[in-house]
């Protein structure tokens, strides 16, 4: 008698939750634990058809990473583009708070504090944010607005160094209030230099050779 040939058991699939477990990944940020998951499950289940689930967790994992490293590069690295012009009405509108809350310092006081980190509360309740919004991965640490108090204090001048982070440019950025709102208040808007404009040279003294007396007038 013959015997029947033995037929190998069919090899067990994942299923679609798996799958549709792996397919959750894609979704930024949120899908990255459901990406670990996948990869990890693909990996124990890797005799079983697993390396596909594997793949596919760790691409939405590569997903999130790019799209995040993109935002971040273009948010806090790269000069120039959609953000940077955010980041100028963001300053202005930080600018005019602040001078609200340099006005409202000087009604209470009656003066105006010699630097801007007086308004900030201990307690940090204070909903003025008195730095730079042009913050880049340059080892600098943040750096409040320029603010100057001059004319024995009955004025100040108050604006923002702009994307380019250097003071006196064409895009220093200030406060939106107009020329006839501050003759009643302390603001005064400092001069800025206009394209192409260079900064007047300093006068340098000269210095006499050796043995030479300058000649007096």
């Amino acid at each position: 008698m013959d015997t029947p040939p033995i037929t190998p058991a069919p090899k067990a699939k994942l299923g679609c939750l798996p799958y549709a477990m792996g397919g959750a990944s894609f979704i930024p940020l949120l899908g990255v634990p459901l990406g670990i998951v996948s990869i990890v499950y693909g990996l124990i289940k890797r005799k079983e058809g697993g390396w596909p689930l594997a793949f596919l967790g760790a691409g939405g994992i590569l997903l999130t990473v790019i799209l995040y490293g993109t935002l971040f590069y273009k948010g806090f690295v790269e000069k120039g583009g959609v953000f940077d012009g955010l980041k100028v009405r963001l300053a202005e509108t930080q600018l005019t708070s602040i001078v609200k809350e340099l006005e409202y310092y000087k009604v209470q006081t009656g003066k105006y504090p010699e630097e801007l980190k007086v308004l900030e509360k201990k307690d940090g309740t204070s909903m003025v944010f008195i730095y730079e919004p042009f913050v880049r991965l340059n080892g600098k640490d943040m750096r409040p607005f320029v603010y100057e108090v001059f004319d024995q204090g009955a004025h100040y001048y108050l604006f923002s160094r702009g994307p380019d982070g250097i003071e006196g440019t064409p895009d220093d950025i200030f406060p939106a209030v107009s020329d006839q709102e501050s003759r009643k208040i302390g603001y005064r808007k400092k001069a800025k230099l206009e394209p192409n404009q260079a900064p007047e040279p300093t006068p340098t003294a000269v210095t006499p050779p050796a043995g030479q007396e300058a000649r007096q007038p």
